[in-house]
């Protein structure tokens, strides 16, 4: 008898504890991850109740609200005892900009909105197409194949266009205009024309074609 009440009192005190008092309740929200989307936005929109008991937090319900911000690709939610709740944020990464309505959308490489700007990113090319959700496969093409050049390259990107998913064509800071074709073989695209600009030929040329990768031109 004497060891069932130690139980149930320990049980109760435990519940007290966790639910009733003021020593495990949500003191902190912290948030990490976060570099397009400002931190007190990424709290406003988690909900998270200062005060409220740490085992009443529902983290999937936060996680979902925070997913909702359009710069968010994912986010986790962490509870840090005694009193931290702790936000992750994947953010989406913008690969290419494009004009709309006097503003600049960043978009990712699925076409999704990451952000806007009242003027052009110095570090990002230029899209040229219309914005559309959801976004059209000559779009896709044309990010997927930003979001897969490599850093050297895509620094030196200006622009990209894509009239259909098979014409993908690159314009370089420097002038140069790579028709690039499909979205496919990244790697040995991104050879070749590393390779011609080596070249006597492909350093006097302004455009470089290498939509088939086994008969390059350049005129």
């Amino acid at each position: 008898m004497f060891v069932t009440v130690l139980v149930v009192a320990v049980l109760g005190a435990a519940g007290w504890v966790l639910l009733g008092s003021r020593l495990l309740v949500v003191r902190h929200v912290e948030v990490s991850g976060a570099r397009i989307a400002p931190k007190d936005r990424i709290v406003a929109a988690a909900g998270v109740r200062l005060g409220l008991p740490m085992v009443r937090l529902r983290t999937g319900d936060v996680r979902a609200r925070v997913a909702r911000l359009r710069e968010v690709e994912s986010a986790e939610v962490e509870r840090r005892w005694p009193g931290t709740v702790r936000i992750v944020v994947r953010e989406r990464v913008p690969v290419a900009a494009a004009q709309y309505g006097g503003r600049y959308l960043l978009l990712d490489r699925g076409g999704n909105v990451a952000a806007d700007a009242a003027a052009a990113p110095a570090d990002l090319p230029l899209l040229t197409a219309m914005p559309s959700v959801p976004p059209d496969p000559a779009t896709l093409a044309a990010l997927r194949v930003v979001g897969e050049l490599p850093d050297g390259l895509r620094r030196r990107l200006a622009g990209v266009s894509a009239p259909s998913p098979e014409s993908v064509t690159l314009r370089l800071r420097t002038g140069l205009t790579v028709v690039w074709g499909a979205a496919e073989r990244t790697g040995d695209k991104v050879r070749l024309v590393e390779a011609m600009q080596r070249t006597s030929a492909g350093r006097g040329a302004r455009t470089i074609d290498v939509s088939s990768p086994d008969v390059v031109t350049t005129r």
